[in-house]
């Protein structure tokens, strides 16, 4: 960790300030979605109020993805409009968090000398003492690798239905395009206890849903200690599905992201017993071409990924596929992007959220001489974002006319005479409000809901008797 004292003169303007407002703005995963709830509950707990506006809080975090180059030039944008106004308000604290931070440590903050803090995703829990060292008039950098305590943070949750929990954090992957193993480090497997306790608070504050996090979450257990009888591992995905299971209160369970190197028959079984895992798997694949899939280092093929989909579906024949895939990765020939066209035909996804390659820091892919022009990268992400949307409205038609089990999470924020939910199949649903009755009420609870509409990414219906 490097801590650099801050100019005499900006020593005493944070000795003068007060605990104020915060802005916390996230980019990227739900990894770090989950990681800015916790900071926020650090924040609050530390005396910090939400702000209500990005430009008046005393304390702006930015929590940063790299995964893509895009994402990483945003942040920087972002961070130029506060840099700007820390100039006329030297008590504002800017704080820079996630993976960008770890990517870049302190040649960030020569880049931009006005952030006062510099954290990695590993030293989240942390903040109150890294703020605590900024408040005593220094820049700290806080990136190097440690072990992640259990988190005794209390999360401020942007829902009050749905909680993530991460079980395990890190990646030891190394797909030769992806950065995220450098920035969030190795894995570290929660405890199953710990992971139970926090799912049994969320259940005590009325949460209904909750969903399992990790980079790599078929990768839980690898890291704890324990065998079953017969030398297989008795802290697996699938295990802690089971112990969980139990717990009062909690209606839906879900679980991301998977990999399919490691997706096994026995978690697919558990999902069909378990009534409260819900019939939707987020599953990669990337591409669908096993030459590229070598290049990349995903360590399964076309074959074997097919393979998951059929056993899910045998089980769960209406279960929701969703799944990510890169296109114009270095060396890819059209015939072998075709067949990742090819593959979200066969399967009928319900959703790929797709990206066009994007060489990362320290990554094998980045430097090699195979890389696709940006014009052929522009075509072919247009290209396979129309047979997505293509493939994912004609999936949704199963649903219409259907009725399906909603639970309510809020209002539509576009439209307050409509409240707003998810399916099992992780559906997001907008449901007209009835009249003669209280939003109140439904707020929190699963309703049958005939389904009148059917688009592309969401459903519409109405409450059935």
């Amino acid at each position: 960790m490097l801590t650099k004292p801050i100019q005499e003169e900006e020593k005493q303007s944070q000795k003068d300030s007060t605990i104020g407002s915060y802005w916390i703005t996230t980019f990227g995963c739900q990894m770090n979605k989950a990681d800015s709830e916790r900071m926020a509950g650090t924040l609050e707990k530390i005396g910090y109020s939400r702000a209500v506006d990005e430009f008046k809080a005393d304390l702006v975090l930015y929590n940063t993805c790299t995964i893509r180059d895009s994402a990483q030039q945003k942040v920087y944008s972002f961070l130029g409009k506060q840099v700007k106004r820390k100039h006329n308000s030297p008590k504002l604290k800017l704080v820079v968090a996630g993976c960008l931070a770890q990517q870049e440590g302190e040649s960030l903050l020569r880049r931009v000398p006005e952030i006062d803090l510099i954290m990695g995703p590993q030293h989240v829990n942390n903040l109150e003492n890294l703020l605590s060292r900024v408040d005593s008039g220094n820049q700290v950098v806080a990136t190097e690798e440690t072990f992640i305590s259990e988190d005794i943070t209390n999360a401020r949750r942007d829902s009050s239905i749905c909680g993530w929990v991460n079980v395990i954090y890190g990646c030891n992957e190394r797909c030769s395009y992806c950065v995220v193993p450098s920035v969030r480090g190795k894995e570290q497997s929660r405890y199953p206890y710990a992971i139970k306790n926090e799912i049994k608070t969320l259940a005590h504050n009325n949460f209904k849903e909750v969903t399992l996090l990790g980079q790599n979450i078929d990768a839980y257990g690898r890291d704890l200690p324990g065998l079953k009888k017969d030398g297989t591992k008795e802290n697996t995905l699938t295990d802690l599905l089971y112990f969980i299971h139990d717990v009062e209160g909690i209606r839906r369970i879900r679980f991301a992201t998977s990999h399919p190197r490691y997706f096994s028959k026995r978690l697919i079984k558990a999902c069909y017993e378990l009534d409260k895992v819900c019939e939707h798997f987020h599953i990669p694949f990337q591409s669908g071409n096993d030459e590229i899939l070598r290049s990349m280092a995903r360590g399964y093929s076309i074959n074997k990924y097919k393979k998951i989909i059929e056993n899910i579906r045998l089980l769960m024949p209406n279960a929701s596929i969703t799944a990510d895939a890169i296109v114009a990765f270095p060396g890819e020939t059209d015939q072998q992007y075709r067949d990742t066209l090819k593959l979200i035909t066969e399967i009928g996804f319900d959703q790929v959220m797709t990206a066009a390659y994007s060489p990362r820091p320290n990554t094998p892919a980045a430097i090699w001489d195979n890389q696709i022009p940006e014009e052929v990268k522009k075509e072919r992400l247009k290209e396979i974002n129309e047979l997505v949307d293509k493939t994912a409205r004609k999936r949704n038609q199963r649903y219409l006319n259907n009725i399906e089990s909603v639970l309510i999470e809020g209002l539509n924020p576009k439209n307050t005479s409509q409240m707003m939910g998810r399916t099992r199949t992780n559906r997001l649903t907008f449901v007209d409000i009835p009249k003669n009755n209280e939003f109140n009420y439904l707020i929190g609870e699963e309703h049958n809901i005939k389904i009148t509409e059917a688009r592309s990414f969401s459903l519409s219906g109405q409450i059935y008797n």
